[in-house]
């Protein structure tokens, strides 16, 4: 059976494929009304639109809003022409719409029942494509001027020209519209109708019309006539028309605009939006439900104002009936207007979809496709859809989207020919003349779809067509496949493999797949040798001309090998492998991580981990080779997936388009150049999975085995090999029987407080390994630091832990068979940074590490000995360690004593033997000098016996002065200090005075020192203490009279005398002060100096006293002829007392005879200055 004879309806009949509003002649509506086909979905949509609709009639509402939205293709523009059909309740031939809808709605008369009813009154419709009517040049207020020019036009008036509409709709209210044309027409002598487009042309016939029409003057017509603001609308205006409209209808009337590609025509255009807000808005609170809104677009309203609904929040209630058509109602569509079969036809179809299910389950099953895509679920879904698979349902619908949204000539799609109900029409003449085992291939679209795209893309589908007709490389199935390539191109869903283009080309049911593939896959390579398309891994691509030539450059850039080795070597140890350590129980590895040859990050030393990719040359990868190699490593051998080819495209696109300027090219190129880096991305993804795969389906070479790894992904693969190699490579790993947690643990092994029974203890292997080591380090003469220790026992074959191998010098410190020096001084266990010495990276180079030099016997007996004798002491330590630790202890606080004592002298007193402190310190810092070597130590104590001892006994005096009789000493000197200014009056207490000179020989400390003379010290002190009272009460004594002389005078001088009170109780408060001074004063010079003051002070208040005690003389009168003779000026002579001038002093010799004699010279001459004479009294 011919497909062709199949159908109930003749598939050759002329369908209207693209609905268009402006199309309304009786021919297309009469078409469309009797082949529209009710589905489910629309069904329900009638229902809800019908119900909101008729309760408006008994309520009257605001919400006069509906809006219809669907996919390109859906029907929503059908849908909404077949409402304005239904409302206007339109004539087709001799029957209503209405009518004609009843027989659709039979079974379900209830709804029929409303639509009935609302279509009883009159009902006008404004049906119109916003898309077509309105401006091409939008602005805020392009919606309401659409909207009115629908309106006007409506209503018979020129709506392209509202000024024109507003003068139609004036003349028509005066009643004087025919009065008006006839009259235009008489002047310009053709109708007004016909000319009023070019209105601003025909000003000299318009004047002189409105001024014999409208009884207008020439100037008035002429400022209308120019008056561009005569143009100004607004929303309240043309609401406030079609109010005015309305109420001269019937209560039942209805007004309803019906607006197609609202959505696409205002966008997100936030003006636009508000424009059709308010326009919503005004009509739903005038017109209360007479007037209706009906809009179209792609998408929901919600998605429309999603990004400011805070703004549109209003329109959302105005539009508050929302249709939105799926691409179910597409399918039925299509079933019921193209597809649907004969009955007999159905029934033989479900027969022959019986017999070969098996082969249909098989053929229709895509590879990585994102979309649930299937292909028949049964014989009834296989007699609906032949000769199509419904899969391509859902493909067609996103290749319509796609083409549109991407551009090319395909937005005329919106308002072209060709839609899915035309092109799967199409596609099924093209089979017709085909059996019932025929399908229908996915590039017999591509016909539907070619006169829209642009040139550039038919270009290279015509220019492979004219090869393959030439034979120049070419096939016509490769046409085929380039169509159906362009038609999948921006479909993400399916990629575009073998496997998948497979299914797409097939064309019937009897196929043989494996030859298809094959067929397949030649003409790919043909297509990808001749540049039409492009490969992304397993993919393939359309490519344009444009395309082809970046494609062709891409293909010539150059990438080294070696930068696509060290990227997949970043890939594996960046992205696939990121552990840098392999942990192994509680062992963290570090291991070399290799690329064929090259090293990716820094060498460790330890393990390897290295891959071979396709670049490594095939001799390498041999058997033997691989095994031989893989000595000590593990070396996974990548399967030859096409990890690298997509690596290398991608980085040859990212060369080249690094090479080029792209910000200097043209757009058409920068949008091809940035599609290449989405592709190189997408290659990028590809390899990144593809290396997966080749690393779970590699083979693996550890330690010079074969190994075959159980199933897992790329890391646990990986995981594995390393397991393997460790257990392999770190054969002394298990020495380690007990692992050290913390420095805790080794300060524990170190102080002795971890017991462990000898013979017994934990890592002793371990510990006789290392010792072994340092034994033939010793004997070679080699020096050894931590570093060294802890490099070589973290490496292979024994893999320890740092904090372990710590753990074991401590277990060898601790039994006293090795030696710790840090900068050369030996370290003891009990040293608290001892651990970081051990362990810290910048700590282990600085410590050394050697086989202990052990101390003899007879030098420990004699060093313990000498010990406890110079330390009287009895518990001295007995093994080597301890005893070092106790010598060293001892004989460090015995040094800081002697500092100690050597403090002392700084004081400023001079004290006795500070040069045997200092050679005892000296002594003592030669001797801790050695504490680095415990052999050398240990020599220089017995070295230092003897001067030790005679040291020791040396200082006994000094300690013993300055435990008992430095009190007495200080006291002693501070009395000399004390009396060095009155030895002159001590020399009248001969017994006081020799008691002074002796203490001042024993506190001089002139040559050797005695000791024994420290006691008679106080004796001394007394006498001089004694002697030097006698000589204070008596010069006490002196000065007191001297005073009682002073003060007696004053008073003589004063007399009874009441003028002179105030002076003399002024001498008397002072003289009592300086009484009180000879009291208190200690010294006999100080007192000696109270003498002068005193007499000094006498003088002045005599005189004082003196003069106001004498009487004023009165001046004689001046005689005027003799000159007055001026009295002789008084000499001034100051009294001073001879004791100020003569001090006592001892005399012994001429010489201080004449030194006294010269000072007491000076003083008179200073004394006579300031007067004219001196009396001594």
């Amino acid at each position: 059976m011919m497909i062709r004879d199949m159908f109930a309806e003749d598939i050759n009949r002329s369908i209207n494929g693209v609905i268009k509003v402006d199309q309304d002649t009786a021919d297309v509506i009469e078409q469309e009304v009797r082949e529209y086909v009710i589905t489910k979905e629309l069904k329900k949509h009638f229902i809800s639109f019908f119900n909101y609709y008729s309760e408006a009639f008994d309520n009257p509402t605001d919400d006069i809003g509906v809006w219809i939205s669907g996919f390109f293709g859906s029907g929503k523009s059908h849908f909404l022409k077949i409402l304005s059909y239904i409302l206007a309740n339109r004539r087709i031939g001799d029957v209503s719409t209405v009518e004609m809808f009843r027989r659709k709605f039979e079974d379900d008369p209830g709804t029929f029942m409303m639509i009935d009813r609302v279509t009883q009154g009159e009902t006008e419709t404004i049906l119109f494509n916003i898309d077509i009517e309105g401006s091409i040049n939008k602005d805020k207020t392009a919606v309401l001027r659409v909207f009115a020019k629908m309106f006007y036009g409506h209503l018979g008036f020129y709506g392209e020209n509202l000024k024109v509409a507003m003068l139609e709709q004036y003349i028509a209210q005066l009643g004087k519209t025919e009065e008006f044309r006839r009259v235009f027409e008489e002047k310009k002598g053709k109708p007004w109708v016909d000319q009023r487009k070019a209105f601003a042309f025909n000003g000299k016939f318009i004047v002189p019309t409105l001024m014999e029409v409208l009884d207008m003057s020439e100037d008035d017509a002429q400022r209308w006539f120019h008056d561009k603001t005569a143009v100004e609308f607004s929303i309240a205006r043309l609401v406030e028309d079609i109010n005015s409209y309305i109420k001269g209808k019937p209560d039942d009337f209805r007004l309803v605009f019906l607006a197609d590609e609202v959505g696409q025509y205002v966008g997100t255009d936030t003006d636009m939006l508000l424009n059709l807000q308010s326009l919503a808005e005004k009509i739903g609170s005038e017109c209360k439900g007479k007037v209706w809104i009906m809009c179209t677009g792609q998408e929901a309203i919600d998605e429309i104002i999603k990004v400011r609904a805070d703004e549109f929040s209003r329109i959302q209630a105005r539009f508050k009936t929302r249709l939105s058509l799926s691409s179910s109602s597409v399918d039925e569509v299509i079933q019921k207007r193209i597809l649907k079969k004969k009955p007999e036809v159905a029934s033989q179809l479900e027969v022959l979809y019986g017999e070969n299910d098996s082969v249909l389950r098989n053929l229709f099953s895509f590879t990585d496709s994102i979309l649930d895509i299937k292909g028949y679920s049964g014989p009834g879904e296989f007699a609906v859809n032949f000769p199509f698979v419904p899969y391509q349902f859902i493909i067609m619908q996103k290749v319509f989207a796609e083409i549109r949204k991407h551009g090319n000539s395909g937005k005329h799609l919106s308002g072209g020919e060709r839609s899915m109900l035309s092109g799967f029409q199409e596609a099924t003449q093209k089979v017709q003349e085909k059996d019932e085992y025929a399908l229908v291939p996915f590039f017999r679209f591509y016909d539907t779809v070619h006169t829209f795209l642009d040139s550039s893309i038919r270009r290279v589908i015509e220019r492979c067509q004219k090869a393959a007709e030439s034979g120049a490389g070419i096939e016509h199935q490769d046409v085929d496949i380039l169509k159906l390539l362009y038609l999948i191109r921006y479909v993400d869903d399916i990629p575009a493999n073998v496997d998948n283009i497979v299914i797409l080309m097939a064309d019937d049911i009897r196929l043989e797949k494996i030859a298809l593939r094959e067929k397949v896959r030649g003409s790919l390579n043909r297509l990808l040798s001749q540049n039409y398309i492009g490969r992304t891994g397993e993919t393939y691509n359309f490519l344009t001309d444009e395309e082809q030539d970046i494609q062709r450059e891409i293909r010539n850039t150059s990438v080294d090998t070696a930068a696509i080795v060290e990227r997949i070597g970043h890939m594996i140890f960046g992205d696939v492998y990121t552990t840098k350590k392999y942990r192994y129980s509680r062992y963290d590895f570090p291991f070399d991580q290799m690329v064929d040859g090259k090293e990716v990050g820094a060498a460790t030393g330890g393990m390897r981990l290295r891959f071979l990719t396709v670049a490594t040359d095939a001799v390498e990868k041999s058997e033997l080779r691989l095994m031989a190699d893989s000595k000590g490593q593990a070396i996974v051998v990548l399967s030859e997936l096409p990890y690298y080819e997509s690596l290398e495209s991608a980085m040859k696109i990212r060369k080249y388009v690094k090479q080029r300027n792209v910000a200097q090219l043209p757009k058409s190129v920068q949008d091809i150049i940035r599609n290449q880096q989405e592709e190189a991305s997408k290659c990028e993804l590809t390899a990144m999975e593809e290396l997966k795969k080749a690393i779970v389906a590699g083979t693996y070479y550890v330690d010079g085995e074969h190994v075959e790894i159980k199933g897992g992904d790329a890391k646990s693969k990986i995981d594995q090999a390393l397991e393997y190699l460790v257990s392999h490579v770190y054969s002394e790993l298990d020495l380690i029987a007990e692992n050290a947690e913390s420095d805790a643990d080794i300060l524990a092994i170190l102080s002795g407080e971890k017991t462990m029974i000898p013979g017994a203890e934990p890592n002793r292997d371990a510990a006789a390994k290392m010792e072994e080591y340092l034994i033939v380090q010793d004997r070679m003469r080699l020096p050894t630091s931590m570093a060294d220790v802890q490099s070589r026992y973290q490496a292979i074959p024994y893999g320890w832990r740092e904090i372990d191998i710590a753990a074991v010098v401590a277990m060898l410190i601790s039994q006293q068979k090795v030696t710790i020096k840090y900068a050369g001084a030996t370290i003891q266990p009990n040293n608290p940074k001892l651990p970081d010495m051990l362990r810290k990276r910048s700590e282990i180079g600085k410590t050394s590490i050697s086989k202990r030099q052990v101390v003899t016997a007879v030098k420990m007996k004699r060093v313990r000995e000498l010990l406890r004798e110079y330390f009287d002491v009895m518990d001295v330590p007995s093994d080597e360690d301890r005893l070092v630790a106790f010598t060293v202890e001892k004989f460090t606080e015995q040094k800081k004593h002697y500092e100690n004592l050597d403090a002392r002298y700084e004081s400023g007193r001079k004290y006795p033997d500070r040069g045997k402190i200092s050679q005892a310190i000296q002594l003592l810092n030669g001797l801790l000098l050695q504490q680095k070597d415990n052999i050398a130590l240990i020599d220089r104590v017995l070295n230092d016996e003897d001067k030790l001892f005679e040291c020791k006994e040396e200082l006994q005096d000094v300690e013993d002065f300055f435990k008992n009789q430095v009190q007495i000493f200080d006291v002693a000197a501070q009395l000399e200090e004390s009396l060095r200014n009155e030895l002159d009056y001590m020399s009248h207490e001969k017994e006081a005075n020799e008691a002074l000179n002796k203490i001042r020989l024993i506190t001089g400390i002139q040559g050797g020192f005695d000791y024994k003379k420290i006691p008679g010290l106080t004796a001394l002190m007394k006498t001089v203490h004694d002697g030097h009272d006698r000589l204070l009460a008596a010069k006490r004594d002196e000065v007191m009279e001297v005073l009682i002389q002073c003060r007696a005078a004053i008073h003589q001088a004063a007399g009874d005398s009441y003028s002179v009170k105030n002076e003399v109780e002024k001498a008397d408060a002072y003289y009592e002060q300086k009484k009180q001074d000879i009291n208190e004063y200690k010294s006999l010079a100080l007192l000696d100096s109270l003498v002068p003051q005193m007499l000094q002070r006498k003088d002045l208040v005599c005189e004082r006293i003196e003069a106001l005690l004498t009487p004023v003389k009165e001046t004689p009168p001046v005689v005027k002829d003799e000159p007055a003779l001026s009295p002789p000026p008084k000499k001034i002579i100051k009294p001073y007392n001879r004791q100020i001038v003569f001090p006592a002093k001892r005399l012994e010799s001429e010489s201080d005879i004449d030194a006294y004699v010269e000072k007491v010279r000076e003083q008179l001459k200073i004394l006579l200055r300031n007067c004219d004479g001196i009396q001594l009294k």
